[in-house]
């Protein structure tokens, strides 16, 4: 069963007087994203949209003087979900993606913060591809092992290279030079995301934290 914003939302409605209020604000915010993701064919806009729809459903409340590391708080995410992922639902949709998209998404030095260091000085030439072509053979290597953190770990820190790249300014809007990555990143997402939905969706006991910015009275 595909899934998409139209049977999440139903699947929404049917559910939320029982669901905890945290998990009915993620998930409402969350499918909000992805239906604009879904009404914009502009892929730049699709992409930043769909990882929006991702950081609500994940994101949690950051405490006063504590620490935060976004790239940490979704890679336990997404630990947390593979660990509930009875039915393997993220591994099949990588696996089923993984000749296509996925591994061209991989194999894009563009999206590789290895490549990226070494361009701003930090890695010689030797050391960046040792380590690119490293994570590109370690991400097979777990998804033939049937490792789904361990894959789901590298392809998302592309993905997050991507993100920055977009979010910071790195990239000029409908840019004829990064629409690869764009494009493959926007479909990747677009198959996860609605995937990460649904398992929130269907596990609302497991302790998801409380989400930023909870609605506040207008009166006060």
């Amino acid at each position: 069963m595909k899934l998409d914003y139209k049977k999440l939302k139903a699947r929404h409605r049917e559910l939320r007087d029982t669901l905890p209020e945290n998990v009915v604000l993620r998930v409402h915010r969350a499918l909000s994203w992805l239906k604009a993701a879904d009404e914009t064919d502009q892929l730049d806009a699709k992409f930043i949209f769909l990882w929006i729809a991702f950081n609500a459903v994940y994101a949690q409340e950051i405490k006063a003087g504590g620490e935060f590391s976004e790239k940490g708080a979704f890679q336990d995410f997404l630990a947390r979900l593979i660990r509930i992922d009875d039915n393997d639902m993220l591994y099949d949709i990588v696996w089923a993606n993984f000749s296509g998209k996925i591994r061209l998404f991989i194999d894009n030095r563009y999206v590789s913060h290895q490549f990226w260091n070494f361009q701003n000085g930090c890695l010689s030439a030797t050391e960046w591809k040792r380590r690119f072509d490293g994570s590109c053979r370690a991400a097979q290597i777990a998804l033939t092992s049937k490792d789904t953190a361990t894959f789901t770990g590298i392809l998302f820190d592309r993905l997050y290279m991507l993100r920055n790249q977009l979010m910071h300014g790195g990239a000029t809007w409908e840019s004829n030079v990064n629409r690869a990555q764009v494009q493959d990143g926007a479909r990747i997402l677009a198959d996860l995301v609605p995937a990460i939905i649904h398992l929130v969706l269907e596990n609302p006991n497991e302790e998801w934290g409380a989400p930023c910015f909870p609605p506040v009275d207008r009166g006060e």
